[in-house]
């Protein structure tokens, strides 16, 4: 039986439930990473028993699948477009915006998949905008495609994130601070295809080079939607 199938506890004299119990948890969360959430923690913030949350979750994994789910609720725009590319691009930047705001949840991506109402309601919103494209293989291939390239730029931009909060660097004060290394690295003739990339390649904002690679990646769905069958 799922977190969501089991019912909860009656009411006590303090309040509790698992709306509170998931809110403490995300609030946890957003202030020190997934490290700051246990049982004992949420239960201080709520002023309650740590026994009292065994009623409602009966492992931290259970907390997390339903903090996830909370947030994919954040992810689901009210309006869904019809048109199947810009809905998966609105759901991918939406899910990137999450990302932002719930660092944690870059941690969780990529998993197993939410079994929670709004985890499944995002994967039906993604399936949903290719239904009937093509064959539910292509489809199921297509979105599997679009989710891991906006997982994988995700948790890089996190990454980055958190290394220049760890280091006190922002990511132009890195490349100064390497700057002279690199340029002894490139030097030595070993590396030509980095040093073009160093020295000629444009520098983009994290926004603009997720927006582009899921363009990309959006053209190549694109391409084998419109391939005739073999």
């Amino acid at each position: 039986m799922t977190v969501w199938d089991r019912p909860e506890p009656p009411a006590r004299p303090v309040p509790l439930d698992r709306e509170r119990i998931v809110a403490a948890a995300i609030a946890l969360a957003d202030e020190g990473g997934l490290e700051a959430v246990s049982l004992r923690k949420v239960a201080a913030r709520l002023n309650a028993g740590p026994m009292r949350l065994y009623g409602y979750i009966s492992a931290k994994q259970e907390l997390f699948d339903l903090m996830t789910d909370e947030v994919y609720a954040e992810i689901l725009p009210e309006e869904r477009p019809c048109e199947w590319r810009e809905a998966l691009r609105v759901l991918a930047h939406r899910t990137r915006r999450a990302a932002l705001r719930h660092e944690w949840l870059a941690d969780l991506l990529g998993g197993r998949p939410s079994l929670g109402p709004n985890g499944l309601a995002v994967t039906e919103a993604k399936l949903a905008a290719l239904h009937g494209l093509a064959d539910i293989d292509t489809v199921l291939r297509a979105v599997e495609t679009v989710s891991s390239y906006a997982t994988g730029a995700i948790r890089r931009e996190i990454a980055s994130r958190r290394a220049e909060r760890a280091t006190g660097l922002s990511e132009r004060d890195w490349q100064r601070a390497s700057g002279a290394h690199v340029t002894r690295m490139l030097a030595t003739g070993r590396f030509p295809a980095l040093a073009s990339a160093v020295h000629d390649g444009a520098d983009v904002d994290a926004e603009t080079t997720f927006a582009t690679g899921l363009e990309w990646v959006l053209d190549a769905v694109a391409a084998r939607l419109t391939r005739p069958p073999a």
